[in-house]
């Protein structure tokens, strides 16, 4: 069991997304005490990628930061800013080479969190506030955004475990699920096929992954989130989100929760409605569920109604 979130403002400047994650994964952070986690949406820096690494405490990083800064050193990419925060490397670089040859050349340096023009994301064990206290996630103010939290039951309770997960190897696509993918070795041999990497088991990375490799051809996010209803197996709700995007999945049982409220300020969703009630205390609030074999996308500067 875990409680994913998302959101996103439709005016200009954006909102409270760190602030709004918070509230919102504290309202089911029962859903899963594990880790908890949150992609982040700000402005576009075009020519820049956003970088966050995991390191090893032992010695501080200092393996890894290195390592990283070889990688980076041998594809030409230039740091504007860097800075150690918590169990986190942190890099703002100019690139402009193949992303997918340099995440991947990345990985093997140290542990990606994300890498984007726009998105940021940070996890880490204990709960939505026990992570804000490390990484100050509530200062962040952006367009959209998504949030984790999770009940380990396949695998440690461990950083480089939690969500969100980014599509290893794209730019600014994360994803947060709730559920089990039942053919994921099945898609993930048919897209290690095609060349493409994948850092852990979790099957949140390979939606994230599929949905991405989909992008890339030109397919419109809420068309690769149709297909995903057919291709894929299991039990699920997830949230996706792009630079410019947000989205949602349900299979065709829909088992596993999801409730939605839009305004004309923003459109909120999540497992339960205990998180959209933190964002409007005390009001009794219009929500939607939904339906099986649903998907949507909204966003940043139209907003479709509901599929």
């Amino acid at each position: 069991m875990c409680g994913i979130a998302g959101i996103m403002y439709k005016k200009p400047g954006g909102g409270h997304t760190g602030r709004d994650l918070i509230n919102m994964l504290d309202g089911c952070q029962h859903r899963g005490p594990d880790s908890t986690g949150f992609a982040l949406y700000g402005d576009d820096h075009d020519g820049e990628l956003l970088l966050r690494f995991m390191i090893d405490p032992k010695d501080g990083g200092k393996a890894n930061i290195a390592a990283v800064k070889r990688v980076l050193t041998e594809f030409g990419a230039t740091i504007r800013e860097e800075e150690i925060e918590g169990q986190n490397f942190r890099v703002r670089a100019y690139f402009a080479g193949d992303l997918q040859k340099f995440a991947y050349a990345l990985e093997h340096a140290a542990t990606v969190v994300s890498i984007g023009s726009s998105l940021e994301i940070i996890k880490d064990i204990g709960g939505a506030h026990d992570v804000d206290d490390v990484y100050h996630v509530a200062r962040h103010n952006g367009t959209h955004g998504l949030g984790h939290v999770r009940l380990a039951t396949e695998s440690d309770v461990k950083a480089e475990a939690a969500h969100p997960f980014w599509a290893t190897g794209f730019s600014d696509v994360a994803i947060v699920h709730n559920g089990q993918i039942t053919n994921y070795w099945k898609m993930r041999r048919r897209l290690e096929r095609k060349g493409f990497e994948f850092r852990t088991d979790n099957d949140s990375e390979l939606i994230a992954v599929y949905l991405a490799e989909k992008m890339s051809h030109g397919v419109p996010l809420k068309d690769a989130l149709r297909d995903s209803i057919d291709d894929m197996d299991g039990t699920f709700s997830f949230l996706v989100s792009t630079k410019d995007e947000i989205g949602y999945a349900k299979d065709r049982l829909a088992v596993k929760p999801m409730v939605l409220y839009e305004t004309d300020e923003m459109i909120a969703v999540a497992s339960e409605e205990v998180s959209l009630n933190r964002l409007f205390p005390g009001k009794a609030l219009n929500t939607m569920e939904p339906a099986p074999g649903t998907y949507n996308t909204w966003q940043r500067s139209t907003y479709p109604s509901n599929q």
